[in-house]
């Protein structure tokens, strides 16, 4: 069992027992989602007279959602139309078809040295080069809070962005989740005419329910439209409604308010138990998300490191995951340790695991044949 498809087989066993500790996946925390609010508008969603949840629907998505996001996203500082929207499935399909509007295969996009590994696939699959080299055709960045690190883009990173002409695809995921406080205002505020956005209610009110959005260039719009309607037609009307009717009824500010919190008290659990058990790994706290990102103090084989741990009831996500180039033989072993869906009171025992294997894993690399 060896490189990518071993990592899926290890993660996806992981997950369906209940004895591990979960630190892979970055999944929101069930408890958080507001079941009983989403119960709600699912039934008002459901009770229309004309069946709208149950009926076709434009490829832009419905009007009355799409009104309701174009009202949040002047929040941040950015004056966009309800028109201007367009409701994907999650953020993931905005990813691609940000892509597909701006790229030509064999085309080079830059990404950061770590980077959300969906989009590192979709790139591939769409025939594009994922690079961090300075030169390339256009750029994909998260800038308020990044995956896997969890960091913000700091003032001079945004102006060289910015400075560099290109056009951006920014994946502001993690923005509702910015643990200081409402997210600043996202590179679309500073290049509308070269910017395509994306956002998601996956993180905050469920990844289920599929409903991310897409903003481009108005003189793109068109053509972003037509490859929305090639790929699925429309985004699912019901959950569309669901969520309009979430936002009509709900004050989503306070909720992701009380989500922040949250997630920034698992932050400082995961934190205190790493700093506690694994002393001379490294890390930088994270402005926000879902995860830690660790570096350790060694290299060892992190198929093998992942092997041995779910066995021993803990998981992670190995560093190569990340990233668009092999990792230097010389360069220590990274992962990603998420927070988000780990109980506080089972992040010591799962770090105290992770431990434990890693201690055993460098002792018995140490007595192997050279």
């Amino acid at each position: 069992m060896t490189g990518q498809h071993g990592v899926e087989e290890l993660l996806r066993s992981a997950a369906s027992d209940e004895r591990v500790v979960g630190f892979a996946g970055g999944l929101p925390a069930a408890e958080r989602f507001p079941r009983r609010a989403l119960t709600s508008a699912f039934l008002r969603a459901i009770g229309r007279r004309d069946a709208a949840a149950l009926q076709y629907a434009w490829p832009e998505g419905l009007a009355p959602l799409r009104a309701r996001i174009a009202e949040r996203v002047a929040q941040r500082g950015v004056v966009v139309a309800a028109d201007d929207i367009i409701v994907t499935n999650g953020a993931q399909q905005a990813i691609t078809l940000a892509a597909r509007l701006l790229m030509r295969r064999g085309a080079t996009i830059g990404v950061d040295a770590v980077t959300y590994p969906s989009a590192l696939t979709a790139f591939r699959t769409l025939g594009l080069v994922p690079t961090t080299a300075t030169r390339a055709s256009i750029l994909y960045r998260m800038p308020v809070v990044t995956n896997p690190q969890g960091a913000g883009m700091d003032a001079a990173a945004r102006r060289a962005v910015l400075a560099s002409g290109r056009f951006i695809i920014e994946d502001d995921a993690y923005a509702d989740l910015h643990f200081a406080g409402p997210a600043p205002p996202p590179l679309l505020k500073a290049a509308r005419n070269r910017v395509a956005y994306v956002g998601t209610f996956s993180k905050t009110l469920g990844p289920g329910l599929r409903v991310g959005f897409l903003i481009v260039p108005r003189s793109l719009q068109a053509r972003a439209l037509r490859h929305k309607a090639d790929d699925d037609l429309q985004a699912n009307s019901l959950s569309q409604l669901i969520v309009q009717e979430y936002l009509a009824h709900n004050d989503f500010d306070a909720f992701l308010v009380r989500l922040r919190r949250h997630y920034a008290q698992r932050a400082r659990r995961l934190m205190a138990a790493v700093r506690h058990h694994l002393p001379s790994w490294t890390f930088e706290p994270p402005a926000g998300g879902f995860g830690l990102w660790v570096r350790a103090d060694d290299r060892v084989d992190e198929v093998a490191l992942l092997r041995h741990s779910v066995r021993a009831g803990v998981s992670f996500d190995p560093g190569s995951s990340f990233t668009c180039v092999a990792p230097a033989a010389d360069q220590p072993t990274t992962m990603r340790l998420c927070f988000s869906s780990v109980a506080e009171d089972a992040m010591d025992e799962g770090v105290q695991r992770l431990a434990r294997v890693w201690r055993s894993t460098v002792r018995d690399r140490g007595r192997a044949p050279r």
